[in-house]
């Protein structure tokens, strides 16, 4: 792989994630170009990752556009998503040492402010959010899943489910984050495991409970 190819596939994958597009919305290879600086060539090559991450997807007229998911496919998502995350949390409660642990409580701690403002600071959740399952991966201390963690995480649907949080699903999270502090502080595996699972199955039905509310509107 190219320089040429991982820049255009950073760039790319970025301005995915940034939520400047929305799910469905079609790009042309030379829009891509453009957003990332570079020739169609690698363009290509970066697409084609993204392809496989299935962040963007290709019609039958090959036409490109950004993934959009069906509500089965959410729920696999979520699905497959609780599965990982649950076992990261099995597995860093047996291994996180006093450090890691209270970074965990400083970062639950810039979260807990920022959905404690008049108005919730919803870009300040995402990141404080981010850091901490982050964090917990690291302290997994597992390749294979922080190699297929991040295709689940960092889809798009995180950055909308977030936003379609109610104040008090997001106060919900904080107090989840607690809870798996607690677990991981009592070094209780199956504690743990028990709370990431209820934490990512929370976040699907909350994100399933907006979705509904907009399609109604």
């Amino acid at each position: 792989m190219s320089r040429a190819s991982d820049r255009a596939y950073r760039k790319i994958r970025s301005f995915i994630l940034s939520g400047e597009v929305c799910p469905g919305m079609q790009l042309t290879e030379e829009r891509l170009a453009e957003i990332s600086g570079v020739s169609r060539t690698p363009v290509r090559d970066a697409v084609q990752r993204l392809e496989n991450e299935m962040l963007l997807v290709r019609s039958a007229s090959k036409r490109l556009s950004v993934a959009d998911w069906s509500d089965d496919e959410i729920d696999e998502m979520f699905t497959l998503r609780a599965m990982l995350e649950s076992h990261a949390a099995e597995r860093a409660a047996l291994r996180m040492d006093a450090d890691s642990l209270r970074r965990l409580r400083e970062i639950n701690e810039g979260l807990t402010r920022a959905v404690s403002q008049p108005e919730p600071d919803v870009m300040a959740f995402l990141d404080a959010n981010r850091k901490f399952h982050d964090l917990i991966l690291a302290c997994a201390q597992s390749p294979r899943l922080s190699k297929l963690l991040p295709a689940l995480v960092e889809q798009p649907v995180v950055r909308r489910t977030a936003n379609q949080y109610s104040l008090e699903d997001l106060i919900q999270s904080g107090t989840d984050h607690d809870e798996l502090i607690a677990a991981f502080a009592a070094k209780d595996h199956v504690w743990a495991s028990a709370v990431m699972t209820s934490h990512i199955r929370r976040a699907f039905h909350s994100f399933s409970g907006a979705t509904r509310m907009a399609d109604e509107d």
